[in-house]
């Protein structure tokens, strides 16, 4: 299933598309009065789920405040995360390869532990909504287009056997990064953390739908230009490692976010670098999933 939140009439609901993508019904038609995503993935349950596949697959033309998927607004799946999003960083060998680059620094071609930051969101942004481009502070924004994984349950000490029965779903990030400041204070977090720096959608899909470990083609385009195709099955970290080692240590709550990393193709990789200019349009895609589009602010 394809959760959204969305806003039609002004007001913001929460919905499931139907199969064939064309139309999103409203949850609360069907007796469902979550207010917000966060509150769904802690409550939703199990024939809830299942009442909302059956309810998917019938005629809009039957369902109570049914709307075409092209007049509503699709907002973030999650537009305020409960915490910080968790990131992985140079989670694919390649990517690795160009930050080293960029950088100029030697690259040894070993990533024996992860590298793990965290992101602040105000506000997430949702498909089809502006890229702030921060003037006055950036001169070189940077895209990368990653797969976040939503966790469904409050997770602590979970073997990496049992990872999947905490996954709610997925969605697509945009990890939006300046790069001077990411580099100037020698950590990432408020380079990666700028207002309107986490663009994320179109939807939450259940992991259900895949199988598991999924394994998807990520891409990015700017202004229609491929820049980044890859797989997500080149991850040097996967999920299972990623969720079992950090639940060794903290709880990770219902709703927790984590951003699994960016492919090669990034526009500090180009030489010269590549980077986003006011008025570009950048392009996410996972396969299964969707395709995540923002314009960068004049």
């Amino acid at each position: 299933m394809k959760f959204v939140t969305y806003e039609i009439e002004h007001k913001r609901r929460l919905g499931v598309i139907n199969r064939d993508g064309t139309w999103i019904y409203p949850l609360r038609s069907l007796d469902m009065d979550y207010k917000t995503m966060q509150e769904l993935i802690e409550g939703i349950s199990e024939s809830e789920k299942q009442l909302l596949e059956y309810v998917s697959g019938q005629d809009p033309y039957k369902i109570k405040g049914a709307v075409p998927a092209e007049e509503a607004i699709l907002l973030a799946p999650i537009p305020h995360p409960v915490q910080d999003v968790i990131c992985l960083g140079i989670n694919y060998m390649a990517h690795a390869e160009e930050s080293a680059r960029y950088k100029k620094e030697a690259f040894g071609g070993e990533r024996p532990f992860a590298v793990y930051f965290s992101k602040r969101v105000s506000e997430a942004t949702g498909t089809g909504a502006e890229i702030p481009s921060h003037k006055e502070l950036v001169q070189d924004l940077d895209y990368e287009a990653e797969l976040a994984v939503i966790i469904g349950k409050d997770a602590k000490n979970v073997p990496v056997s049992e990872v999947k029965n905490y996954i709610f779903g997925y969605t697509v990030i945009n990890d939006v990064s300046a790069r001077t400041l990411q580099t100037r204070h020698k950590q990432w977090y408020f380079g990666k953390s700028l207002d309107g720096f986490l663009p994320m959608g179109p939807c939450i899909v259940t992991a259900e739908e895949f199988p598991y470990p999924p394994r998807f083609s990520i891409q990015s385009r700017v202004n229609g230009e491929l820049r980044q195709d890859s797989s997500t099955e080149l991850m040097i970290f996967g999920i299972d490692h990623v969720v079992s080692e950090l639940s060794a240590g903290m709880t990770l709550k219902a709703g927790t976010i984590i951003a699994t990393g960016t492919p090669a193709g990034v526009g500090m990789g180009f030489d010269p670098p590549r980077f986003l200019k006011p008025g570009d349009v950048v392009e996410c895609s996972i396969e299964g999933i969707g395709t995540l589009v923002n314009r960068v602010s004049e």
